[in-house]
Formats: C-alpha cells, sequence, structure tokens
C-alpha cells in the first residue's frame, strides 16, 4: 500500500447535478467547484437511484446497492445491516482518523470515530440562514487539529445548503434575482400554497406575500453559490497548510431537488431527473487527470469501490460497485447502462431507468394525485412532462420485465427482497400502513411548519 492520503468528503444534501456551472448552468453559482473539477474528474452522467437521505448515503458510504442495505425510506427504523461495513469502519481498520460533521445519529452514517454538529435549519422569521459557515465554525478547526496528527484521517462533511429552507445571507440572496418577488398578478406561486401538505412548511421561510416561483428558484441558486464560497474557504485552509495536492477531495450529493417541476414543490422527492441526476467529482492530482469528463453511466455504490482502489486499499470484498478509476483511461462498457430506482419519502414507489427510457410504477396511491404508471422517453422528453404508459403498454411491460428479473436475479444472489416492498409505516404514521388513495395521502401527509420539518429529519436518524 502506497502513502495514506487524508481525504475531505463533500456530502452536499439536495445539490441537483444542472444547477452547477460545471455541468452547463447559466447562473455563475459554483465557481470554486468548478475550478475543482477542471483540475480533477466530473463525472457527468452521475446518479443517485434511491431517494432520498438516509438510502442514498447508505449506498454512498458502502459500496452496495438497495437490496444488500436494505435501506430503501428516509425514516429507515433500525440499523443498517451488520454484514456491511461503511466506509469510516473500512478505513478505521487501515489505521485512519474518521470524523463526521453533520449527519449524526443517521443509520447510513455509522462507523466514525466522532461526530460534529451545526445548525442547519432556521424559519422567516428567525432570519437569514449560515448553514455553511456554521459547518465550516467547526470543520475548519478540527481540520487543522488532524493536520496536526499523526493519523490519516476521513472528514466527512454534510452541507445541507441547497436543502430548503432557502435562506441564503446577502448578498447571496439578491445574486440571481433582481425582479419584485410580491408583484401583484403573478399567480406562479399559487400552487405550492394551495398544496395542503407542505404550504405551512413553504410559508415558515419564505417571504411573506411572495408571488413570484423564479424568487424561490433564486434563494436555491443563491445557496449554492454561498455554499461554494465556504467550500473555497476549507480549500484555501489546504492550500495554505501545504497539503491540498496531496489530499483526495470527493464532492457530490445524495439526491437532487425538484424546483418547480413535477408538482414536487421545493423537495426531493418524485423519481424525476431533477432528483436522479446529481454531481461527483473527485481531485487527486498524484492519482487522477486533471480536467477530465467522464461521460459513462455511474452512480453512489461505485464511490466506495473508487476511493479505496485510490488509496490501494483491498478489503477483498464483492461490492455492487465498480472503481471509477478504469473510467479515466477508457469507456467502460460494462458499466450498468439501466439500473433500478426507488423512492420511499411522501410517496412510495420504484422503477427502471435506461439510457432512453423511464418506468415509474406506484406501490399505493400518492399525495400528488399521479397515475399508477409513468413512462417517459429521456431522449424525446428530457423533461419527463408527456407520460407515455397508455400509448406505449408494450414499452412499460419490457421495462417491468427487465426490472423484475434484475429483482430476481439479485434475490438470488443476495436471499433479499427489495427493501421497498415491506415498508409498513414508511410515512411516519404509526399502524396506518398504506395508502388505499391518494386523497388518503394528501389528508395524511402534512408535514408542517420549518421546525416539524426539522423534528422529521431528526426522525431518521
Amino acid at each position: 500500500m502506497g502513502e495514506k492520503k487524508n481525504i475531505i468528503f463533500f456530502g452536499i444534501d439536495s445539490l441537483r447535478s444542472d444547477h452547477l456551472g460545471c455541468n452547463g448552468y447559466t447562473r455563475n453559482t459554483s465557481p470554486h467547484i468548478d475550478q475543482i473539477a477542471r483540475e480533477g474528474v466530473c463525472f457527468k452522467n452521475y446518479f443517485s437511484p434511491n431517494i432520498p437521505t438516509t438510502p442514498g448515503y447508505a449506498s454512498m458510504l458502502t459500496g452496495f446497492d438497495v437490496i444488500n442495505t436494505q435501506v430503501v425510506a428516509l425514516r429507515h427504523k433500525g440499523q443498517l445491516r451488520e454484514e456491511i461495513q461503511t466506509l469510516p469502519e473500512i478505513l478505521r481498520d487501515q489505521g485512519y482518523y474518521t470524523s463526521c460533521v453533520g449527519f449524526t445519529g443517521n443509520p447510513s452514517s455509522r462507523g466514525f470515530n466522532e461526530y460534529l454538529d451545526y445548525p442547519a435549519w432556521g424559519s422567516w422569521d428567525e432570519g437569514r440562514l449560515h448553514k455553511a459557515e456554521k459547518l465550516n465554525d467547526v470543520a475548519i478547526p478540527r481540520l487543522k487539529e488532524l493536520l496536526k496528527g499523526e493519523q490519516p484521517f476521513l472528514l466527512f462533511l454534510r452541507h445541507m445548503d441547497p436543502h430548503a429552507p432557502y435562506l441564503p445571507p446577502a448578498p447571496f440572496e439578491r445574486l440571481f434575482y433582481q425582479g419584485d418577488e410580491f408583484m401583484e398578478g403573478n399567480n406562479s406561486m399559487d400552487p405550492i400554497f394551495n398544496f395542503k401538505p407542505f404550504c405551512d412548511f413553504h410559508k415558515s421561510w419564505m417571504p411573506p406575500g411572495i408571488t413570484d416561483k423564479d424568487y424561490v428558484v433564486a434563494q436555491y441558486d443563491g445557496e449554492i453559490a454561498y455554499m461554494d464560497a465556504c467550500i473555497q474557504n476549507m480549500i484555501q485552509v489546504l492550500k495554505s497548510l501545504g497539503v491540498y495536492d496531496e489530499t483526495l477531495i470527493v464532492l457530490n450529493s445524495d439526491h437532487g431537488e425538484t424546483l418547480y417541476e413535477h408538482d414536487c414543490y421545493f423537495d426531493h422527492h418524485g423519481l424525476y431527473e431533477s432528483n436522479l441526476k446529481v454531481p461527483l467529482i473527485m481531485r487527486l492530482p498524484s492519482k487522477l487527470p486533471k480536467g477530465k469528463e467522464i461521460k459513462s453511466y455511474t452512480s453512489h455504490v461505485d464511490i466506495v469501490p473508487t476511493i479505496l482502489d485510490l488509496l490501494e486499499i483491498d478489503t477483498g470484498v464483492q461490492y455492487d460497485g465498480k472503481s471509477l478509476k478504469n473510467l479515466i483511461d477508457f469507456h467502460d462498457h460494462d458499466m450498468e447502462q439501466e439500473f433500478y430506482i426507488t423512492e420511499c419519502t411522501w410517496m412510495r414507489k420504484h422503477g427502471w431507468r435506461t439510457p432512453e427510457w423511464k418506468l415509474i410504477i406506484a406501490l399505493e396511491p400518492d399525495f400528488h394525485f399521479k397515475p399508477e404508471v409513468e413512462l417517459y422517453n429521456l431522449k424525446d422528453d428530457p423533461n419527463e412532462l408527456k407520460n407515455l404508459a397508455e400509448l406505449r403498454s408494450d414499452m412499460v411491460e419490457t421495462l417491468k420485465k427487465k426490472m423484475e428479473a434484475w429483482l430476481a436475479k439479485r434475490k438470488e444472489e443476495t436471499g433479499l427482497e427489495s427493501p421497498i416492498y415491506e415498508q409498513g409505516d414508511w410515512h411516519g404514521i404509526k399502524d396506518h400502513g398504506s395508502f388505499k388513495s391518494s386523497q388518503e395521502a394528501y389528508d395524511s401527509l402534512y408535514i408542517g411548519d420549518a421546525n416539524t420539518a426539522k423534528r422529521l429529519q431528526e426522525k431518521s436518524r
């Protein structure tokens, strides 16, 4: 094994891929993240197949898929399977010290030496949020301490900036918006405030009387730009101490965010591309080339095998993911082009995604009153606006068979079913069981205000 490299792992919550400059976004939200991408490797088709946070991080931090982790719901009951080692547990066995900032108590964050926290929630009445600065207030002193020590380390940073409430501080709140968010006659916020399950949560952190949804989207982008500046603060510490080029930087997200699409406003439910497609950037000059863009399909399960490969650690474990180091020299046609997708936060669904098609099947009625089966042609309709399920029942059947064949194969290999089938009170309503109608789901799922949302997040831990 070579010299042990330190790792800074940015696990950014709710960051969609297409709102970063390095992935073609027109707003300058991410100049410093883009610079890391230019100096390292940027993966253009990287996916979070299992929505939302808990299953996303489960795969990201283990190298195993949703069948092996058996984690599919935000409010996962119990712990991660003991048979599976997490990245911090693997690295601890290799002599690393592992520190986690902002992800205490979640089943998927098992195994760190220490857990540090920072305030990442708030409301309009409490004022603008400084999430990333609060994270840095905790993380930067700890980083300096870790660099003084003899042990190599993993420092895992869970940024919450792109997660609602979007309340970036000045000047970021006006960086991408110079309009009038209270203009009369603008009705774009009506559907948001008319959606009973989420309306009070949104009202608790949005300006009272707001009428323009573009203002809210600009706040999301402002959060990214604010976080980007704070990430540069962390990078500058590494540079000033002369260790930046010797540190493995990993930056990715647990899932994306739906802004004003698909009726899933300013949250991360729905198996649409805005949630599934997330960024992945890695930088380590001694092992990774500069400015490489990888278009092959990759996903959360590939992170752990890649990190272990870069660190020259062989655990002898067969992961569900593959090391992405191979992709850097040539296009790997063995990479999965099709994959199983799940969500279990506010709706319980699963499906199958290919480069051209996406099938979504509801396992119980959802609170958006969407049809049981959705089918989209991703090539002709990248925004997933036209449901072709009824017109192309042949394709629905083809994709369903592919999904069922894959699930049968995984059951044969692991002895385990997809955990999406066995979720009981996944919605957090005790002894309620599955919803029988969309109306029942709509009437039952109420998120409350910002404090209630915070408690729901904490319940997932």
